[in-house]
């Protein structure tokens, strides 16, 4: 790609929406990133296992399934060097701008896709200008790619600016999983952040809104169930056999009852379900996919406790057992209201910002709330920003699609945020102790 992201990002934002891939297996996507990266030219870039602590990822898919993106990647034309900083899934890369005395500041934006079928109807833009998914079964639905461009943009304004300090960018895999942030969260590059930004295009905020910073996102496990019986014949010895759908019935029955808490709000759903091979043959497997959440990191754990009793006492009633699997989660973290205010008075003097909003709650769940909270819990403050964009359907839906025009006032929000950042910190020193 010839053209510079700050000038280019239509472009830019759909060449990664032709090319989605799914959590730790954004291979071609991280190439195209280091491409990127690499033109802007920064101090340090860090690609696939330097770029967190590999020992604490989660979700990861099977050997097998990482292969195939794998080569599918190679395929495509990524980079050697990347493919093997990246090999056995260890995706994403983070790259830093060292411009002296001054804050430490990060952005943390997202890279992965969605197992959503794209619409191929002449209506949704993307088929009809000729950027749609490439990767049938998977798009971009939710805005990452906007994300992407948005964070190389950010990076090439603010390397091109007079700005002093350290800015850190992490371009985060895995987050539709939930199983990309607590790696980033505990790799070498958060130490020493101050200020932590994090950007989501959309959400129901119509183009020109901006919301400063979110509050009360839910706190989310994700867990897989594996229920173990004894098969048998169904016609002439059911009572021989331990039937594993019995008993996930049963739990997926049961954990729908378990009682909302007083202290704020829980959620509780089984999303898959998988059992039996035949008609007459008593069930000795079956599978289920559940998450919890929860208004607080308490009450997700609430809810994740009476989940896994739940499931336990249903394979007992059932003369079964049941393996249960923390898949992936992420905690609550709230944005910073000293942070928090500083975007919204960038945001109330850019031209194309309609609605500028202090604070919105959530309602749903993000991994970036473990580098949040990292950077809170050392001292900082942190932030999660909403960029609106008007989109004909709802996130994770065949016909997402975003408001290009929304990227550029991302890039403002950002860029001056970040400037009025170091402008109004000077006493801040970036310091780092990788």
């Amino acid at each position: 790609m010839s053209r510079t992201a700050r000038d280019g990002m239509v472009d830019l934002r759909r060449v990664l929406h032709r090319h989605p891939e799914p959590a730790w297996r954004e291979f071609y996507t991280t190439s195209l990133l280091v491409d990127e990266i690499e033109r802007i030219g920064v101090d340090e870039l860090a690609v696939g296992r330097e770029a967190m602590d590999p020992d604490e990822r989660m979700a990861v898919p099977s050997d097998g399934e990482l292969e195939t993106w794998f080569e599918r990647a190679r395929e495509r034309g990524a980079r050697e060097d990347v493919l093997d900083a990246c090999e056995g899934g260890y995706t994403g890369c983070v790259a830093v701008l060292d411009r002296g005395e001054g804050p430490s500041i990060g952005l943390r934006v997202d890279i992965d896709a969605l197992f959503i079928e794209e619409a191929s109807d002449e209506d949704h833009r993307p088929v009809r200008e000729g950027f749609r998914s490439e990767h049938e079964g998977l798009m971009h639905a939710c805005g990452h790619d906007a994300h992407m461009t948005i964070g190389l943009a950010t990076l090439e304004r603010v390397k091109e600016s007079d700005f002093s300090g350290t800015l850190t960018v992490f371009f985060q895999p895995a987050e539709e999983d939930g199983g990309g942030g607590r790696p980033m969260a505990e790799g070498p590059y958060m130490a020493g952040i101050e200020y932590l930004l994090c950007v989501h295009v959309g959400l129901d905020h119509p183009s020109g809104e901006v919301v400063a910073g979110i509050e009360k996102p839910l706190a989310m496990s994700h867990l897989n169930a594996e229920f173990r019986g004894r098969s048998a014949h169904a016609g002439k010895a059911p009572h021989a056999g331990a039937n594993a759908i019995q008993a996930m019935a049963t739990a997926v029955g049961n954990v729908y009852g378990i009682p909302r808490h007083a202290d704020g709000m829980t959620r509780v759903n089984v999303g898959r379900v998988e059992a039996g091979t035949a008609s007459n043959v008593i069930a000795e497997g079956a599978t289920v996919v559940a998450e919890v959440r929860g208004e607080t990191t308490a009450l997700m754990e609430y809810m994740r406790e009476r989940l896994e009793r739940t499931f336990e006492s249903a394979a007992r009633m059932h003369g079964c057992e049941v393996d249960l699997h923390l898949h992936s989660e992420s905690p609550r973290a709230d944005s910073d209201p000293e942070l928090r205010d500083v975007v919204h008075g960038v945001a109330e003097g850019l031209e194309g910002v309609d609605s500028p909003i202090r604070s919105a709650d959530f309602g749903a769940s993000e991994d970036a709330t473990f580098l949040m909270r990292a950077v809170q819990e050392a001292g900082g403050l942190a932030s999660y920003v909403i960029v609106g964009t008007d989109h004909p359907d709802s996130h994770h839906t065949p016909h997402f699609d975003v408001d290009e025009r929304s990227l550029g006032l991302a890039v403002d929000v950002l860029t001056e945020s970040i400037h009025r950042i170091a402008a109004e910190h000077p006493q801040s020193v970036s310091s780092s102790t990788r």
